[in-house]
């Protein structure tokens, strides 16, 4: 029995209609709200410095990414093409690591080649970073920004500060991958990784907010937490998958340029027992350590 053309249409949702409606209504309202900011905090004195100050907090954090949000939602895949997003939609960090292995191992040997977990991003943390940032004390634990991949926020994210500043470290975040998942080609990872080197902070190119900066040569991070994985213990091997993405010049979600030859190296942890884990901690303060 056939189904008439009515009926075959897809039903529309009010709520749906309604959230869209809203959603872009706000960010008018965000853009309006800025220009009015904007023309107050050309008047003379103080008061326009203020005003000034003001307009930028407004555009920077939110009209530019009320903005974002709309137009990536139209423009922007929302399946995974090797990037990571940002809170705001934009493309953000690539994925440049893949691993396989138990979560607990995992963070085993990142806690045996010297990094450090990073803090949840709390208002706390927010106030402590800041504060770190501007005195140059140290704050081994800083949070890093939020990145969604799978649609949701990475899972944790570790790094290894330089030189005690919190406005230069290693960093990396990692993804576990949904139940199933496979990498374009057929490969299966437990885990998604984007490893970068923050060199500065400073501004947005595309939202004016204070974030960190990083190198542009992400293979160049790549490459370092793959060899400190590789010497926190014997239990940990890698192979790599050339030519996982074609090698691009492009820019993330901060308008830092990246590049990379698109290379993906599948780190491999294996489960290893309590026995297993205090010879290799040995081993790793000796230095003797063996890398399959």
């Amino acid at each position: 029995m056939g189904t008439s053309p009515q009926r075959a249409r897809r039903r529309v949702s009010l709520t749906a209609v309604l959230d869209e409606f809203f959603f872009i209504f706000a960010g008018v309202a965000a853009v309006w709200l800025g220009w009015l900011m904007l023309g107050d905090s050309l008047s003379v004195g103080w008061f326009g410095i203020a005003y000034l100050l003001v307009f930028w907090g407004i555009l920077a954090y939110l009209t530019l990414p009320r903005l974002h949000r709309i137009l990536t939602s139209i423009y922007v895949p929302d399946y995974f093409i090797g990037r990571a997003r940002t809170s705001d939609g934009l493309l953000g960090d690539p994925v440049n690591l893949a691993l396989r292995g138990p979560e607990a191992e995992l963070h085993a040997a990142l806690e045996r080649a010297d990094w450090i977990r990073a803090d949840p991003v709390t208002l706390r943390s927010s106030l402590r970073i800041v504060t770190s940032t501007v005195s140059r004390s140290s704050y081994p634990e800083a949070p890093v920004s939020p990145l969604f991949l799978f649609g949701r926020m990475q899972d944790f994210a570790y790094q290894q500060e330089v030189a005690g500043n919190p406005a230069k470290r290693h960093h990396v975040r990692f993804w576990r991958t949904p139940d199933g998942w496979l990498l374009p080609g057929g490969t299966r990872v437990d885990w998604l990784a984007a490893g970068t080197f923050d060199r500065a902070v400073g501004f947005s190119l595309f939202t004016l907010q204070i974030t960190h900066r990083i190198d542009a040569n992400i293979d160049i991070e790549r490459d370092f937490v793959v060899q400190s994985l590789l010497g926190s213990g014997p239990h940990v091997g890698v192979v790599h998958l050339p030519d996982f993405s074609t090698g691009y010049h492009s820019r993330n979600g901060g308008g830092d340029s990246v590049h990379t030859d698109g290379d993906l190296p599948i780190i491999e942890i294996a489960e290893i027992d309590r026995h297993d884990i205090s010879r290799a901690d040995t081993d790793h303060r000796t230095g003797a350590t063996t890398n399959d």
